[in-house]
């Protein structure tokens, strides 16, 4: 008796330990659906030499799997570095000097480069510390100019113009549209970390442009939902915060229905880095705001860059539901971690509609 109990419960957990029947790797719940994918803020991963791997992994997973998932858009919450401006690292926390992180992270980009389209968001990170309002103190332009990514170059539309005529990506828009059945028009609209005025006022100039009025808008931008899903009217930095954005642009806007971000996150704290809020704009059409950030999660801020978490999003054919699935590629890659690959609470799979 005792040892059938002690085999069974031997081949128990070999069943757990190695996914066995339990794991399912990713798939299109409909075959005409489509998929965005979120990665969430990379200065973690970026910041050591060790968990590069991991970064590595994901990129070359959703290159694998864009035919597969029908992957039509990568987005990138921001803070790509960690540091814009560190003179030198700190031993067992931070390996690489600034310029040494914007190179890695760089590098690793070409796995995605000629394969899916991407739109980046820049953080606070990307910017030098007390300066984080003045686009010319990142180095961001210098590694991904708009001619970079031939996939993305052909979507961008528009980049904000500031006084002095330059231009940059962190202050852009690009559209695309669904592929059939959805077929529906898209924009993206990037917004750099904690944008001005003339920046809301010029994205709002985009969306309340005729030529995009049936345009479904995805507003991306660094820092909107706080940890706990508010929105904080204002921040130390300056620049608007979350509740501002949501005021000054979602709400008055016909067509923003998505708005995805990331920056908040506490060490292994799920819900501090990651939260769904359903809003409503002046149109009374429903807005889903998306804060997705794992950067803390797998032991802290020092700990493994994010444990791989992708946030996967399948649009479906009936052009107003999606599915959310959070997915680590980092876990998935071996049987004997896949039983972990997927992480199933309320808050990381879940369904809505947008009507």
């Amino acid at each position: 008796m005792w040892r059938k109990f002690f085999v069974a419960a031997v081949c128990f957990a070999a069943l757990a330990v190695h996914g066995g029947d339990n794991y399912e790797p990713p798939r299109l719940y409909n075959p005409e659906s489509w998929s965005l994918i979120i990665v969430p803020d990379t200065q973690t991963y970026i910041q050591k030499n060790v968990n590069h791997g991991i970064l590595h992994l994901m990129f070359s997973w959703i290159a694998f799997n864009k035919d597969h998932l029908n992957i039509r858009q990568v987005l990138f919450t921001g803070d790509l570095v960690n540091n814009n401006d560190r003179p030198k690292p700190m031993p067992g926390h931070i390996e690489l000097f600034a310029n040494e992180q914007w190179q890695a992270f760089s590098d690793l980009m070409r796995l995605l480069d000629g394969q899916v389209p991407y739109v980046l968001a820049t953080g606070n990170h990307d910017y030098d510390y007390g300066r984080r309002n003045d686009p010319t103190n990142s180095h961001f332009s210098r590694y991904f100019p708009i001619d970079r990514n031939p996939l993305t170059r052909r979507q961008l539309r528009e980049c904000y113009m500031d006084k002095n005529h330059e231009t940059s990506l962190d202050n852009a828009v690009y559209e695309f549209t669904a592929p059939a059945p959805d077929g529906r028009k898209f924009l993206v609209i990037s917004l750099r970390f904690l944008p001005e005025d003339e920046h809301l006022e010029w994205a709002k100039s985009i969306v309340d442009d005729p030529k995009y009025a049936d345009h479904f808008v995805i507003l991306l931008t660094h820092y909107y939902l706080y940890r706990d899903g508010s929105l904080k009217e204002r921040d130390s930095a300056g620049g608007n915060a979350g509740l501002a954005i949501y005021q000054k642009l979602v709400y008055p806007s016909k067509n923003i229905r998505m708005v995805v971000c990331g920056h908040c996150a506490q060490p292994d704290v799920w819900e501090a880095g990651v939260q769904f809020v359903m809003a409503e704009n002046s149109a009374g059409k429903s807005v889903a705001q998306i804060m997705f950030n794992t950067q803390a999660i797998g032991g802290g801020y020092a700990g493994s860059g994010g444990d791989g978490w992708l946030r996967w999003l399948e649009f479906l054919p009936d052009r107003k539901t999606v599915r959310v699935r959070t997915f680590s590629p980092f876990f998935a890659v071996s049987p004997s971690t896949r039983h972990l690959a997927w992480r199933t609470e309320p808050f990381n799979e879940f369904t809505f509609v947008l009507e």
